[in-house]
């Protein structure tokens, strides 16, 4: 018991000797002195990086890429099959493409358990807001509800854990006109002109559908919908070349990204088989 008072002491005198001023950050706590002297744990060390194979450190599984954009009929929206966590390849059958009502579809880019979670309350509140007020909710209101989920969802995206940018496209019955928005992780959304594109693989999607739209015979709003899908194609499967994040077309194990198309009529979703005709008899070598 002697001892232990002497050395309750002896720390005491050296919390009490040390510099007390605010200016100065190098007078150490007593829980630090406690661990000096070996009577508490030493602090965990730091995470280790994810090239440590000893000790990984926790990666976020996200999914990449999605595209839009108009032609003749209405809107064609596209999605690579991958997801990845890292270097590694955890799926290769995610569906980036999620129908949200007759005439709405997300299309996700990001962190997956948390867009799907988003398209499934967005899904709710527009079926909500149909049978409790027996009409559709505005395109003003659609749009605004999935701004308001990315930006509750804030928080996670801070910690670097739940960054979602996701693209919504309508069709606008009012107008009898198609519409595609784009967000950033905030919620701000931004309408696109003619197309939109996000994910790891977005600047090559980009960059074929800004050359298509502007240098090829015709522009994206005059194409059919079989040449819409062709271009999608095509523009995926450029951006799986120079992006190991995006899975473009896999010939080996049929795997074709989801496309779905909206028009007046509703949303269709082109069957993997239709898909492999048009890739094998215009785009394969």
């Amino acid at each position: 018991m002697t001892n232990l008072r002497l050395l309750n002491s002896n720390l005491f005198m050296q919390y009490s000797a040390a510099p007390t001023t605010l200016a100065d950050t190098s007078a150490p706590d007593f829980s630090t002195l406690l661990q000096r002297h070996g009577l508490a744990p030493q602090p965990p060390a730091s995470v280790a990086p994810a090239y440590d194979i000893q000790h990984p450190a926790f990666v976020i599984p996200t999914a990449t890429t999605i595209l839009a954009f108009k032609f003749a009929d209405g809107v064609l929206i596209a999605g690579d099959r991958r997801a990845t966590a890292g270097n590694t390849i955890m799926y290769d059958r995610a569906d980036k493409v999620l129908e949200i009502d007759r005439h709405s579809i997300m299309a996700i880019a990001g962190v997956p358990a948390t867009a799907w979670e988003m398209a499934r309350v967005l899904e709710h509140s527009f079926h909500f807001f149909r049978r409790t007020q027996l009409a559709e909710m505005s395109l003003e209101g659609k749009v605004r509800a999935l701004s308001k989920l990315l930006r509750d969802n804030l928080g996670l995206v801070l910690q670097g854990v739940g960054m979602v940018v996701p693209i919504f496209a309508t069709f606008d019955a009012a107008a009898g006109v198609p519409r595609v928005y784009f967000y950033d992780p905030m919620g701000a959304q931004f309408e696109a002109a003619d197309f939109s594109a996000t994910g790891s693989g977005s600047p090559a999607v980009r960059a074929v559908l800004h050359h298509e739209n502007t240098y090829a015979k015709r522009p994206l709003r005059k194409l059919k919908a079989s040449e819409a899908v062709l271009l999608a194609l095509r523009a995926l499967d450029t951006a799986a070349e120079s992006d190991s994040a995006t899975g473009g077309v896999d010939r080996h194990a049929r795997v074709f990204p989801i496309v779905k198309m909206i028009t007046s009529r509703g949303i269709e979703t082109l069957p993997d088989a239709k898909l492999a005709r048009l890739y094998k008899g215009n785009l394969s070598a």
